[in-house]
């Protein structure tokens, strides 16, 4: 087994972990750390998906209680029953939609160009939503959620699940951010920073495990048993940096908003363009 190529698939899993679960985009940036390593090919696509496997395996570790708690009170627990209905109802529009609209979008979104231009868009958007809501809660929400509609994931309904649901489904495009898309959706809709961020947790399981498993089994004629090391490898590391990233996140939004991010994004997201505009880099698709 090529070493080099062991290396850039851990370096792929810790980047996929580290943005998984932050506003900024785990796909975008995995598809330029692609490009800068040369780590391309179709079985890189597959691999792309296939190590958020790891990353989600790091929320079920993070919130294992929590969620072996809904899986013993499904049948007779209003609260596990209501979680599992608001999941499978916010799952539903990204299969939908992941379906309809999958191959047109990898086809044509899924290269660096694309992926800046919508790091720039998605980080403007945040810096105006973090902008209304603090003009309505006045930041009160940063020490809990006080004031929010939706101060937990148990107050929410299926309703609010639909909306949430749909905003992710804006994940689709590149460089958009899944997690951005859930987070800041559901601020917009009434949530609290600490329930539209742990929701965005627990709906990325169904999601992108799905969404894993299904690219696994459309595309198994790419891959090998020689590809299972590369596989495991970015599997594994994505599994720890997630871990580190949800448990510093959760720390994080209970005292800071996420303008950091949008100007995060703004400024990645143009010094890409500006590189590929001005010939600095050679992006490669």
């Amino acid at each position: 087994m090529d070493i080099l190529l062991l290396v850039k698939a851990a370096i792929m899993g810790i980047v996929e972990g580290l943005t998984e679960f932050l506003p900024i985009s785990s796909t975008g940036h995995l598809i330029l750390t692609a490009s800068l390593l040369n780590f391309t090919g179709e079985m890189v696509k597959v691999f792309d998906i296939a190590i958020q496997t790891g990353a989600m395996f790091a929320v079920i570790w993070e919130y294992r209680v929590r969620l072996g708690a809904t899986v013993a009170g499904i049948t007779h627990q209003a609260v596990a029953q209501r979680l599992v209905r608001n999941l499978l109802i916010a799952f539903v529009p990204a299969v939908v939609f992941g379906l309809a609209l999958g191959g047109l979008i990898k086809e044509h979104l899924f290269h660096p160009v694309p992926v800046a231009t919508a790091f720039v868009v998605g980080g403007l958007i945040i810096l105006w939503v973090e902008r209304r809501h603090r003009a309505l809660f006045g930041g009160r929400d940063l020490e809990g959620g006080r004031v929010a509609r939706v101060e937990t994931i148990d107050d929410m309904s299926a309703l609010d699940a639909l909306k949430v649901g749909l905003v992710q489904c804006a994940a689709l495009i590149p460089g958009t951010s899944r997690s951005g898309a859930t987070i800041i959706g559901a601020m917009l809709f009434g949530f609290s920073r600490k329930a539209a961020t742990e929701f965005s947790f627990f709906l990325g399981i169904p999601t992108l495990m799905g969404a894993g498993a299904y690219s696994l089994i459309k595309q198994r004629d790419l891959l090998s048993w020689d590809d299972l090391p590369v596989f495991a490898v970015g599997v594994v590391f994505a599994f720890l940096s997630a871990l580190v990233c949800i448990r510093w996140l959760i720390r994080y939004v209970s005292t800071h908003d996420f303008t950091v991010f949008a100007w995060y994004r703004i400024a990645f997201g143009g010094l890409v363009l500006l590189s590929a505009w001005g010939g600095w880099v050679d992006w490669k698709d």
